[in-house]
């Protein structure tokens, strides 16, 4: 019989489009690996496309070499990758965990899959041509079907398999259809295989592998985090924006965002009653209060020491995060239940956006946002949102901001405190020495001048007392730094990003 005739090549356009969705998605999740464990997620997206890209040409070219058996060698490919791609999350964990150079395995990690990636197209159209004679029909075909195989994976790893399935989980689904992948050539052209046997037996070992992986990557997950902190992890959840992990030993309660620490239960008034008593006693008048961020509730709970206080309007964008910070045992017990409280409204929303669209003026806003370690979060250090704060504070209002280390990244502190003085406020900075954290940075912001010297507290405190108040707002020689030779922040020039990223790249 005729194989022109008789060849079907419509399963074939179809594994193209898994094929290339699967390419996709390894090459974003292991961009979003390396940023969670090393940051820098410009550098680690750039150079994961970069390498990728260039892999595949690699492949492209080497596939030139290969000139019988390209069923084979297709089916061969496709379990490759599915077998790299299926244990990249596992490789790279371990990687950082055991190795000192994770850079190096990763970039090999992304050479492997990328080149064999490389190999898939050329074969496969190679294959349909051999057998349709139609390379017109056949090149335009199967590239409809990559481009939108790379749509689909790009949407969906953001939007359906990184948040409802993690790291772990999504890369051994992925492998896993790679695997289909070449079970379903196994089975569909098996005339035109030469290795059949051996094919069937390795295609559906590995998918049983795979699969197994899978059903119980959340315990790989859990052993893997349990080498990661130093305490035992009692919580883990990804949700759409962020990776939380909380650790507990005895009394002292932790929570990671992304792998850094937003607090500990042993030191965390320190850093909150110096970010919320400072504000809230240089506004002449308290009664409304805007936080940006503090998702946990601790910012809230020192608000609601003061009876005046008739509002409290907080702003996060991960839902997840200020719904857990009010179910967990654990942290209710360290927030005192605040964000339940009937004063507290709660708005999940980027801060950005709030603020542009506000209307409503408040008396005081403490900003407590994350480090500015990547350039979404660098936007909420910028000139433009500090301006925009300035819109919604009110005349005699007062502001503080989280603003990194003066110490270990003293040229992020006093950038900031440079973008927010740039934007006609009057500001004062501060810091607080946090067990946990080292000593860390605050800038209290207003638009009249200010009295810092007779800060009176009239709430109950665990750290802060006159003198503490005083010792806030001196800075020793080597917190310093000459300002004029501190750049601003701005949207278009993200110059802090670039301080914090060298500030942290110097202690590692």
């Amino acid at each position: 019989m005729n194989k022109v005739k008789t060849f079907n090549y419509k399963v074939l356009m179809l594994t193209t489009l898994i094929i290339s969705g699967c390419s996709i998605i390894y090459e974003v999740l292991i961009s979003s690996i390396s940023s969670f464990l090393v940051g820098d997620s410009i550098k680690q997206f750039s150079i994961t496309i970069g390498l990728y890209m260039s892999a595949m040409g690699l492949g492209s070219y080497l596939s030139k070499y290969i000139k019988t058996n390209l069923f084979d060698w297709f089916v061969a490919v496709e379990i490759g990758v599915g077998v790299l791609g299926g244990i990249s999350t596992l490789i790279l964990f371990l990687s950082n965990i055991y190795i000192e150079s994770y850079e190096l395995i990763m970039y090999i990690e992304i050479i492997l899959i990328g080149t064999f990636v490389g190999f898939e197209i050329p074969i496969l159209t190679r294959i349909i041509e051999d057998n349709t004679n139609n390379l017109r029909i056949t090149l335009s075909t199967i590239f409809s079907f990559d481009y939108i195989g790379g749509l689909i994976g790009s949407i969906a790893f953001p939007l359906v398999l990184l948040p409802n399935l993690g790291y772990f989980t999504t890369a051994f689904l992925v492998g896993s259809l790679n695997i289909v992948v070449s079970l379903v050539i196994v089975y569909r052209y098996k005339e035109y295989i030469k290795n059949i046997i051996g094919f069937k037996v390795i295609t559906i070992s590995i998918l049983a592998v795979m699969i197994s992986g899978v059903i119980f990557s959340d315990n790989i997950a859990n052993s893997i985090e349990g080498k990661l902190y130093r305490d035992k992890v009692i919580l883990s959840q990804q949700t759409k924006y962020q990776n939380i992990v909380v650790t507990k030993h005895k009394d002292d309660l932790r929570v990671f965002i992304d792998g850094n620490i937003q607090f500990s239960a042993s030191d965390e008034y320190r850093y909150h009653e110096s970010l919320v008593h400072i504000p809230m006693n240089v506004a002449k008048r308290a009664e409304k209060v805007l936080i940006l961020g503090g998702g946990d509730g601790l910012a809230v709970r020192e608000v609601l020491k003061y009876p005046e206080v008739k509002k409290i309007t907080l702003v996060d964008l991960d839902e997840e995060m200020v719904k857990l910070s009010m179910s967990n045992k654990h942290i209710t017990k360290i927030n005192n239940n605040s964000l339940s409280n009937e004063k507290v409204e709660l708005i999940y929303d980027d801060a950005f956006n709030f603020i542009e669209r506000c209307k409503e003026i408040y008396d005081v806003i403490i900003v407590d946002l994350p480090d500015p370690n990547n350039e979404s979060l660098n936007k909420l250090y910028t000139n433009v949102f500090y301006r925009l704060c300035g819109n919604i504070l009110s005349n005699e209002g007062a502001m503080s901001v989280q603003s990194t280390s003066p110490y270990y990244a003293k040229e992020a502190y006093w950038c900031i405190n440079k973008t927010i003085e740039e934007e006609g406020f009057n500001v004062t900075p501060y810091h607080v020495e946090v067990p946990t954290f080292g000593d860390w940075g605050f800038q209290l912001a207003t638009k009249i001048p200010m009295d810092t010297k007779h800060i009176k507290l009239d709430i109950e405190t665990k750290f802060l007392n006159d003198e503490a108040i005083d010792g806030l707002f001196k800075f020793s020689k080597d917190e310093i730094v000459n300002k004029n030779e501190i750049t601003t922040n701005t949207l278009v020039k993200p110059q802090l990003l670039k301080y914090y990223l060298d500030a942290v790249n110097a202690w590692r």
